[in-house]
Order: C-alpha cells, then sequence, then structure tokens
C-alpha cells in the first residue's frame, strides 16, 4: 500500500512540477498585475495544498481517515487552482469564469481545512493559501 501512495503522491507532485514550470515559463512577460497576483496565490494554494494531501497520506497510513474529506477537497482545489493559474498566464477569454469556479471550490476548501486547522498545521496553512486565492479570484471575477 505504501508503495502505490509513494506513486501517487510523485505523480501528483511531478504533475504540479510541470504545470508550474510551464506556468512560470509563460509568465515571464506577464505586466498585469491583477493576473499576476493570482497566479501567486493559485500557486501558493498549489504549494500549501500539496503539503496537506501529503500530511492526509500520512494520517492514512496510521489507521486514521479521519481527513478523507479533507484530502479529497484539497484534490478538487489542486485542479481548479492549477488551472486558474494557467488561463490567467495565458490571459485566457475564459479567465473571469474559471476565477468564478475557483473561488467557490477554494471556498469548500477552506471551510473543509478549517475543520482541521486547530490540530494540523497543514490544514491551517492551506485554509489560509485558500483565503487569499478568493480574494485575488473575486478581483478577476
Amino acid at each position: 500500500m505504501s508503495e502505490s501512495i509513494s506513486r501517487r503522491n510523485l505523480l501528483i507532485g511531478a504533475g504540479a512540477l510541470a504545470a508550474g514550470a510551464g506556468v512560470m515559463a509563460s509568465t515571464v512577460h506577464n505586466h498585469d498585475m491583477g493576473s499576476e497576483s493570482l497566479i501567486d496565490a493559485a500557486f501558493d494554494c498549489l504549494k500549501q495544498g500539496q503539503a496537506c494531501v501529503d500530511h492526509c497520506l500520512e494520517e492514512f497510513k496510521t489507521g486514521d481517515t479521519s481527513l478523507a474529506a479533507c484530502a479529497d477537497m484539497v484534490q478538487e482545489m489542486l485542479a481548479v487552482c492549477n488551472a486558474t493559474a494557467q488561463f490567467a498566464s495565458f490571459k485566457s477569454q475564459h479567465l473571469k469564469a474559471l476565477a468564478t469556479v475557483c473561488a467557490e471550490v477554494c471556498k469548500d476548501c477552506e471551510k473543509e481545512c478549517n475543520k482541521h486547522a486547530d490540530t494540523h498545521t497543514s490544514c491551517k496553512a492551506c485554509a489560509d493559501a485558500c483565503n487569499i486565492c478568493i480574494k485575488e479570484c473575486q478581483k478577476i471575477a
């Protein structure tokens, strides 16, 4: 079981790294401060969210599944924040619509992570990152 979890972590991390590298490469010429702020916030969600998922997986290894809903919600947030960062980097005409969805998903993630924030620092960090991302998404949406 731990081998498949390690593979899963590797795949998730590799995907986030590849996506991040693509976005970072395309943001070099981006001078739109609103988009840059949103990209930064989305990347922070990706960073904090990945740490949260990693923590959840470690808890699962001990038999504690109390963070299952948190891990599921964070996975959704990771997907939408990755897409939002990419859409912002190439100034997609659909960014406004995606930012609206991203804000809603981040609200759900923040709410779920806050349930565990008092006892799990990675959940608190993820919730805080989501809060910032929500604000940046709302500026665009």
